[in-house]
């Protein structure tokens, strides 16, 4: 039986998110998203990269200086002098990450495994005589040889590292696989803790985190909106979300104040947020089609998952081409207007058209106007 309680969030839109091609946030910026990520009880920010130099290694210590209850780590290369630079910025946690797949071992790093095994016990070594935190990032992880990975994990085990991450560096896994890997890993070395950090290259991101986490992985990387490398990482919205309805796994993480993270992040990083973006589009809980709209206001249960409330989202009934009576009676009635089902059918073709003609569903002004034109035969009925 797998424990699939006390998973832990390990969020790095400051780190990862922020490596999304042209995206760059203030020292503003990040201050008020790891302030809210804080708030709402992810209990893990990776906040950055102190090589990249001394104003990264200043924003680093103003987030440490915030106090916050959330851990912050910070990534680095398996390399003391970067290591010594998270520890000047004031930091008791790192992720220190190395290539572990034949193909970088021997095409990007032109070393081979016994390198970097060596690697991994200098540099682990050092960080745990100086008592961090450390996770050791398997990057390429999904790509690497299983025999490989379970040596690598022996050598945290022995040198008290804290955890793995295994990395789906290329986003090219299947949840099937992803569950496989993970659960063979936790049997293989059950002492050492397995992180999972997916990417979206394929779009299944957020499954294979998920799967991860099924298989037995205890801490899940996520960015908010899945910004990041490429197509990106697994939404943290989508990650909380997904793991409560689909799973029955609570993670403590506020999802009601998630439309405003999402939202900040959104302007932060100025990567607009879709209107059918997964749990935090503003569209995600609008209905038009006549069936879905009369079913959920007859209960919402019946096409809602979820309530839009817990993300901070409400529910819209528009009027367009798909209308039925029951939504423009719905849409009406909020506009003070009381229709009975038979006025709404008379109505109907005079809305579709509009539809049909502007593309859209229709704004309140122009519901006004058909209702004003439709006036004189809604009397005569």
């Amino acid at each position: 039986m797998i424990d699939t309680t006390n998973i832990i969030i390990d969020d790095t839109t400051l780190r990862d998110g922020e490596q999304t091609a042209g995206v760059v946030f203030s020292l503003r910026e990040k201050l008020a998203i790891a302030r809210l990520l804080d708030a709402v009880g992810v209990q893990e920010i990776e906040c950055g990269i102190p090589a990249m130099g001394k104003e990264e290694r200043d924003s680093i210590r103003a987030l440490v200086e915030l106090g916050l209850s959330a851990r912050l780590l910070t990534w680095n290369r398996a390399l003391i002098p970067e290591i010594e630079a998270s520890i000047s910025c004031g930091v008791s946690a790192v992720d220190i990450s190395l290539s572990v797949s034949d193909q970088m071992i021997a095409r990007k790093l032109k070393k081979d495994r016994g390198a970097v095994k060596e690697q991994l016990k200098v540099a682990l070594g050092f960080a745990k005589e100086r008592n961090l935190y450390v996770s050791v990032g398997g990057e390429d992880a999904s790509r690497a040889d299983t025999g490989f990975l379970v040596e690598l994990l022996q050598v945290i085990r022995e040198l008290g590292g804290d955890r793995f991450r295994f990395c789906d560096t290329l986003g090219i896994m299947d949840p099937f696989s992803m569950y496989d890997k993970v659960a063979w890993l936790r049997a293989a070395v059950p002492e050492v803790a397995i992180e999972v950090h997916t990417h979206n290259d394929l779009g299944m991101a957020t499954a294979n985190a998920i799967a991860g986490i099924r298989a037995g992985a205890r801490f899940v990387n996520t960015t908010v909106n899945g910004l990041g490398e490429r197509a990106g990482n697994a939404a943290l919205e989508e990650v909380v979300m997904g793991l409560k309805h689909a799973c029955g796994i609570e993670t403590d993480v506020e999802t009601h104040r998630f439309r405003e993270l999402s939202l900040m992040v959104a302007r932060a990083s100025r990567r607009e947020l879709p209107s059918w973006k997964a749990v935090v589009g503003s569209r995600v809980f609008a209905h038009e089609s006549g069936l879905h709209a009369d079913g959920v206001l007859k209960d919402p249960h019946n096409y809602e998952g979820f309530d839009p409330a817990e993300v901070g989202l409400s529910r819209q009934i528009v009027v367009g081409k798909h209308s039925g009576a029951s939504g423009i009676v719905e849409r009406y009635r909020g506009l003070g207007i009381v229709l009975s089902r038979d006025d709404a059918t008379l109505l109907l073709p005079a809305v579709r058209h509009a539809a049909l003609r502007h593309k859209r569903d229709l704004a309140d002004h122009e519901l006004m106007n058909i209702y004003l034109r439709g006036a004189a035969l809604l009397k005569a009925a």
